[in-house]
């Protein structure tokens, strides 16, 4: 089987060194398996996402030396790929309508005094996946604001045990109980990252998905929609972040180093890419 990876960024702002370093470490494993590396503009987000930014992406990107085929997958035109996969989570009985706010989320944990916590935080208590079909339909059929909730514990019986291989870590059994009952959608936005990411893979045929160790706990997630969805999994390797002098990892408020910022000041690809962690040839 031909390896195919690919560098999905947002386009919310400048590249740094960190996307960089992601970005190359995608594009050797392809080309050391003589594989195909792809990009990807995860612009789901119409709130925040920017033309000039994607603009601003591929040129910093090609710069650095890399190149993918074309035409590039944009998010924002593949609505209807995610809607059918929440449908069929739906017709699967593993979603639900949640009418709570951020507000009365923090004000239900902080009346229970405790609640589980995941590696973001205090989860998300379950309020409503205990209502009846009879009061979510009342409430739908009123106008009330809901987003799409995955009932994790439903559908992790369903789909039994799980596991998937990380290049790192090796085999790793799933547990996407850690994540809690996640948001799939929400009325401006009809996805999310975890159900447009899984299916995205699936569809361009990413058969090795390189990311950064901060989204390793999803990928205990994104196992158990690739289950329910009939998807594939993939092989994964979450590679090391680089920080800056604080230890802190780099972040796009971080504008000098910015990719931008640094072929302004005179750098070179190579001198880049030595810095994004690969001096060698790519």
């Amino acid at each position: 089987m031909k390896t195919v990876t690919r560098f999905a960024p947002s386009p919310t702002g400048l590249l740094h060194l960190g996307h960089a370093h992601s970005a190359l470490f995608g594009w050797r494993a392809a080309r050391e398996r003589g594989g195909l590396f792809r990009l990807r503009i995860e612009d789901i987000d119409p709130g925040r996402c920017r033309p000039e930014f994607e603009l601003s992406l591929m040129e910093d990107l090609s710069w650095l030396g890399l190149s993918w085929p074309v035409p590039v997958r944009r998010q924002s035109d593949h609505l209807d790929d995610y809607r059918a996969a929440l449908d069929r989570l739906a017709s699967s009985g593993v979603t639900y309508p949640c009418f709570c706010t951020r507000k009365e989320i923090e004000e239900e944990i902080a009346r229970a005094g405790h609640a589980p916590h995941g590696p973001d935080g205090a989860l998300y208590p379950g309020t409503c996946r205990h209502l009846s079909a009879g009061e979510r339909s009342e409430r739908m059929a009123s106008g009330q604001a809901f987003a799409i909730r995955l009932d994790v514990a439903r559908a992790s019986r369903l789909a039994g045990p799980l596991s998937w291989h990380d290049g790192d870590a090796g085999t790793i059994d799933a547990t996407p109980e850690i994540l809690g009952d996640v948001v799939l959608a929400r009325k401006d936005i009809p996805t999310s990252y975890h159900l447009s990411v899984t299916v995205d893979d699936a569809l361009q045929g990413v058969t090795l998905v390189t990311r950064g160790r901060d989204l390793f706990h999803a990928t205990h997630l994104h196992r158990l929609l690739q289950a329910m969805l009939g998807l594939p999994t993939p092989g994964y390797h979450h590679h090391g972040l680089l920080t800056n002098d604080r230890g802190e990892r780099l972040a796009k408020r971080d504008k000098s180093v910015s990719l931008r910022a640094l072929r302004e000041s005179g750098r070179t690809p190579a001198e880049v890419r030595t810095m994004a962690g690969f001096p060698e040839e790519t």
